[in-house]
């Protein structure tokens, strides 16, 4: 028995709906620029008058909304936020549908080590994150490209897309090590999903607030911001590294907890 194949079998009909969300979500975008663009500099007056709180909320930062990257850097945290919400969901479920579904017994008669069945399980799960992410980046470019003659941006989007990536995993790892350690598998994905609702919550109430900048090492949603990547600030280290420290713990509280947990059959 593949583990992998039957995982990427399994996950297959998520993967298709969610990158079919993303195209909606990228295609509403862009033809709101489409409009948008069109009022010109009163367009940039008119938002320079939304206070810094409902526009750090909203994601708009201080992106120029008359160009095509200002406007894809303004939602680009909603795809962030929705590749997060599919990554943590498939981390967490990948994990603990055997003990939901009650098909535990049939996946551990199999001659293989639980440490075989994790591992090829985060191979599956990887390969859904790596489909996600190159989805939404051929879609980006492809949509983006039509509503701009002048400002080419394919630099530009793969940069965020490297930065969701690395997200997309830190989620995925917080997920599956969720449901290892968790006791009642049923709840794994509730319980990953509110750590990424918090973190992203934590995240605006920074922007909103500059007196919260120290806590920006605790919430991975200002790791990579698109204001910054944009402009010109690159990948900070500290993050890059930090993100990757994360992933790594998670992972290895996964295996821990895996072979060690009793499973329900």
């Amino acid at each position: 028995m593949n583990i992998f194949l039957r995982e990427l079998r399994a996950n297959r009909k998520s993967l298709i709906i969610w990158s079919i969300a993303i195209l909606f979500m990228v295609l509403s975008g862009m033809s709101k620029y489409s409009a948008y663009s069109g009022s010109g500099q009163s367009m940039n007056e008119l938002l320079s008058q939304i206070p810094k709180s409902l526009r750090a909320v909203m994601g708009m930062g201080n992106f120029d909304l008359t160009k095509v990257s200002g406007f894809y850097g303004m939602f680009y945290l909603y795809m962030l936020l929705m590749a997060t919400i599919h990554a943590a969901l498939l981390g967490a479920g990948i994990i603990s549908k055997e003990e939901r579904d009650k098909t535990t017994e049939f996946l551990m008669v199999k001659p293989v080590s639980r440490g075989k069945i994790i591992t090829e399980k985060l191979l599956a799960a990887l390969f859904n994150v790596i489909v996600f992410n190159i989805v939404t980046l051929v879609l980006s470019i492809a949509i983006v490209g039509k509503y701009t003659s002048e400002e080419s941006i394919k630099g530009e989007i793969v940069i965020l897309m490297v930065g969701m990536f690395i997200l997309q995993l830190v989620f995925l790892s917080i997920g599956t090590a969720i449901a290892a350690a968790s006791r009642r598998p049923k709840t794994a994905a509730s319980l990953a999903t509110v750590v990424l609702l918090v973190s992203f919550i934590l995240s605006s109430a920074i922007s909103m607030n500059s007196k919260l900048e120290g806590l920006k090492y605790i919430t991975p949603f200002k790791y990579f911001e698109a204001e910054k990547l944009l402009n010109g600030g690159g990948f900070e280290p500290v993050f890059v590294i930090l993100s990757f420290i994360i992933i790594a713990v998670m992972v290895c509280v996964t295996y821990v907890f895996y072979k060690k947990r009793d499973l329900n059959v």
